[in-house]
This record gives C-alpha cells, sequence and structure tokens, in this order.
C-alpha cells in the first residue's frame, strides 16, 4: 500500500470547511472539504512539540521531543526558533529510513522489490533544509524548492521603499520587520502566475513525482507546503473572494497584542483565507493527479498540519505557546483509505503528531527499531475502541499545555503562571478558572511532569526566568 503524507505548515483547523469558520467567516475549501467525505476526519489532534521544527522532529521519528533534553540549539546558520529547533538527532530512524529499509531482518524471506519503499520528500518548509539539519534522511528523493520567507535565496534586486511601504504600512515599520519583509520581496522578483507561487509548484512537482515514478512497487511521498504560513502574499483575485476592497495592504505576522487598525486586521485575515483556498486549489490539482493514475485504489492520503496561527484571536497576531488556545494548537487531520474505511466519518481519539508516525508505520507493516511516543490509532478510530490516552500534553520552549476531555491546563514547565480553562464552558477561553479548581490544576500539572519523565532540562528552567513568552518561530522574534 502506498502512502501520501500532505503537511500545510500553519493551516487552521477552523479554517478548513469540513470543521466550521474561522471568527471573521468561512474559508472556501472546496477540495479538502470533499477529500472530508472520502476520509475519515479527526477532531482532537495537537502537535507534542511546537513550534516548525520540534513538530516535525516528533512527525518525521514518532518520538517526543519534550521536554527538550538534547535540544539547546546553538547552531551555525540558523536563528534559535525555540528550544528542540534543531537536526533530528542521529540516534533516532526517520520514518523514510524504516520504510526505506523495511527493516530487514523481519522481511528476509520477501523478494527485494517488496522489502523496501520508494522515498520522496518535495517541499518548500527552508527550515528543514538550513545548514545543520537532515530532515531530508531517507528519502530517495528530496527536492527543496527555495525561496519561502527569509530564506537567502536572492540577493537582489533591492525592493524600493514604496514596495515596502505598499506591503507594510509605515506605521507599523521596524527594522527588523523591514530587513525581514526586503528579503521577502526580492525572492518574489520575477513572480507572474499563479503557477509560480511556492504552493503551487510544491504541489505540482509531487504530482510529477507521481507520474514520473509510476513504476514503484510501493511508496512513501512526504509534500510539504510551508502555505498558508507568513508572509501571506497570495494572488489578488484569491484576496478579493474575502476583501474585495482597495485598501492597504498587511502580509506579515506581526505579533501585536491589539494595536491592528481594523481595516488591516480585515485585509491580513483576507490574505490568509485566500492563501488557504489556494493550497486548496492546488490540492485539488494533486489530488485529481491521484485519480487519473489510478493511485487512489492503492494508496493512503494523509492530510494534516503542524500548527495553526491567531489572526486576530483575543486580539493577538501571531503564534505563542503561552497563553496558548485552540487556534494555533487545533491541528487537522484526514485520513482517505484506499478501501472507504471510515469515508465520512468523525473520530475524538486525542492524537498527536507521533501517532500519525506511527500509525504510518502500521499501514505499511513496518515495526519501528525502538519503542515510539507514538501509538497506531486505526482500529480504535474505525471500531470506537479503546482511547489511546486520557490526556496529551504538548511542549513549547519554557511552557506547557496539557489537554484532556474537560480541561485545557496551559503554564510555564516550574508551575508557574497557570491559566486553566473549562471546555464545557460556553466560551472557554475567555475565563481563567485555576482559582477555583486547585485540584485539577495540580493534576494536570504532575501529568505534565510525568510526561516529561519527571524532570526539566537544568537550562530550560533558567529560560523561565529569562523571558515573558515562549518565543515563537518566526526569524522577526528572533531578531526583536
Amino acid at each position: 500500500m502506498n502512502i501520501v503524507l500532505v503537511v500545510f505548515d500553519t493551516l487552521r483547523k477552523d479554517c478548513v470547511g469540513a470543521y466550521g469558520s474561522p471568527p471573521w467567516g468561512k474559508v472556501h475549501t472546496p477540495n479538502l472539504d470533499a477529500f472530508a467525505q472520502e476520509s475519515l476526519t479527526f477532531t482532537r489532534v495537537y502537535p507534542e512539540s511546537l513550534p516548525t521544527l520540534p513538530t516535525r522532529r516528533a512527525l518525521y521519528t514518532g518520538q517526543r521531543v519534550y521536554p527538550f533534553f538534547n535540544a539547546n540549539f546553538r547552531l551555525k546558520g540558523d536563528f534559535v526558533g525555540a528550544p528542540g529547533w534543531g537536526p533530528i538527532p542521529e540516534d533516532q530512524d526517520t520514518l523514510a529510513e524504516l520504510l526505506q529499509t523495511r527493516n530487514l531482518s523481519r522481511h528476509d524471506a520477501l523478494p527485494q522489490d517488496q522489502k523496501g519503499y520508494r522515498t520522496a520528500l518535495i517541499a518548500d518548509v527552508y527550515h528543514m533544509f538550513k545548514p545543520s539539519k537532515n530532515f531530508w534522511r531517507g528519502f530517495d528523493q528530496w527536492l527543496f524548492l527555495r525561496g519561502q520567507e527569509a530564506d537567502k535565496y536572492r540577493s537582489g534586486p533591492e525592493p524600493t521603499q514604496a514596495d515596502l511601504d505598499h506591503w507594510l504600512p509605515p506605521e507599523l515599520q521596524t527594522e527588523s520587520r523591514l530587513t525581514f519583509l526586503r528579503q521577502c520581496l526580492k525572492n518574489m522578483y520575477g513572480r507572474e502566475r499563479e503557477e509560480d507561487y511556492f504552493n503551487a509548484r510544491v504541489l505540482a512537482e509531487a504530482s510529477r513525482w507521481l507520474e514520473q515514478n509510476r513504476d514503484a512497487k510501493k511508496f512513501f511521498l512526504v509534500v510539504e507546503s510551508f502555505d498558508p504560513h507568513e508572509p501571506w502574499f497570495v494572488p489578488e483575485h484569491y484576496r478579493r473572494m474575502y476583501d474585495d476592497g482597495d485598501g492597504r495592504e498587511q502580509v506579515l505576522s506581526l505579533y501585536l497584542e491589539g494595536g491592528m487598525p481594523a481595516d488591516l486586521l480585515r485585509r491580513t485575515q483576507a490574505n490568509y483565507s485566500g492563501l488557504v483556498t489556494m493550497c486548496d486549489r492546488w490540492f485539488g490539482h494533486l489530488y485529481e493527479t491521484m485519480r487519473v493514475l489510478g493511485l487512489l485504489e492503492n494508496t493512503v492520503v494523509i492530510v494534516t498540519s503542524d500548527h495553526g496561527h491567531a489572526i486576530g484571536d483575543g486580539s493577538f497576531v501571531g503564534k505563542r505557546g503561552y497563553p496558548s488556545g485552540p487556534a494555533v494548537y487545533d491541528v487537522p487531520l484526514f485520513i482517505r483509505h484506499p478501501e472507504g474505511v471510515g469515508a465520512g466519518q468523525r473520530c475524538d481519539l486525542l492524537l498527536q503528531h507521533t501517532d500519525i508516525s506511527a500509525q504510518i508505520l502500521e499501514f505499511a507493516g513496518v515495526a519501528p527499531n525502538q519503542p515510539l511516543h507514538g501509538q497506531p490509532f486505526w482500529q480504535a478510530a474505525t471500531s470506537h475502541g479503546k482511547p489511546l490516552r486520557d490526556h496529551v500534553t504538548v511542549g513549547w520552549g519554557t511552557t506547557i499545555t496539557v489537554i484532556d476531555g474537560r480541561w485545557w491546563l496551559n503554564c510555564k514547565i516550574d508551575g508557574s503562571g497557570v491559566f486553566l480553562r473549562d471546555l464545557t464552558a460556553p466560551a472557554p477561553f475567555t475565563a481563567n478558572v485555576a482559582d477555583a479548581h486547585p485540584d485539577v490544576v495540580r493534576k494536570l500539572y504532575a501529568q505534565a511532569v510525568a510526561d516529561a519523565g519527571g524532570t526539566f532540562p537544568d537550562y530550560l528552567l533558567e529560560l523561565v526566568t529569562k523571558q515573558a513568552d515562549a518565543p515563537g518561530c518566526s526569524a522577526l522574534v528572533a531578531r526583536s
């Protein structure tokens, strides 16, 4: 059975129509909505660690990254996005490596062409390819499409001040934001057609790989689209679906608590929504390619994201781990089985990215060489079986979030600064009920400590007193 894993970076769950709508209104995702009707849709999926690279370490290995032991990276060639922002440890197998070699000691009697998967990675997530990174381990082919965000892809021509003023209003300009925007605009130089945009290129190249590798007995294809991650440059016709005015532009995630004028917030939401719709259109291209090639009959297709993004939620624009909330932490997950198992159904099992890793190995019939944090869940999901766990713990820098059937706890790793949300309340994230439920706080915090193995690294505990908030995953934050 073939396996295709599609990851859209920063895709909010509520911006996919199959899940609902964000606070600012419906986002059009007809292809993903149709895909959901053919898939099992999961409603309670959360990252294991955040942000970008820690999430992918967990997804690519099935191993916990939290609580960030051996993860205090200070590597040349990259900013420090957060604890865990580094390469995949050499002593951990990747999914691609396991599928490529198929744990040969268990399959000596099989013909050679049945032992391993052909593996490929098509991606524009430039963080994965920076100096010292190794996220392409185990792939027979990996294609890195350059130029996203602050990738040092082009050195010129320099944008004019008029260009900068067009995309970022002068009152919001700072030197760090302008430095970031200049590189983004240089990377975009010469982009004229929709097909030149990154998500279109990634999904078109993934489709081309499928066409070129039709001779593979079985394959594992990972498609990583950095869109709809900021900056939210999108062809104008997509933006006009959500804001048809000719007002000012705003494409950056400014990490602002309030302070963004209403017209700019509306334009930011429109640009993000338009980029989601564009991603949906090009996902449709990939999916239709699979249909034409006859691959839907023997391929599991998995679609997910690493995290979402707050765009006016609680008056904040950005990503953060403290205080945490569903705009960032809720993750979409669709799994389409070629035999139609679970099609059109929903499942509320508590899952994390490491469980997706374990399930991919189970779909392939491959055993890991070492125990995984993740657990296969397909049988439980399709037969209404016993839940895998009664809570999840998500790590982001010096903060932890624990979620169970009723409660959402968010605090620093030393137990300070507690937010407790009652998920049964009509608007759970408008009130902090920690003082009214001290026993719940103690219980959930104890679970987070236990999930950390009972202790935290010294450098992380020291960071608690040095920073007021967990770092984001943007170079803007690292430089500010």
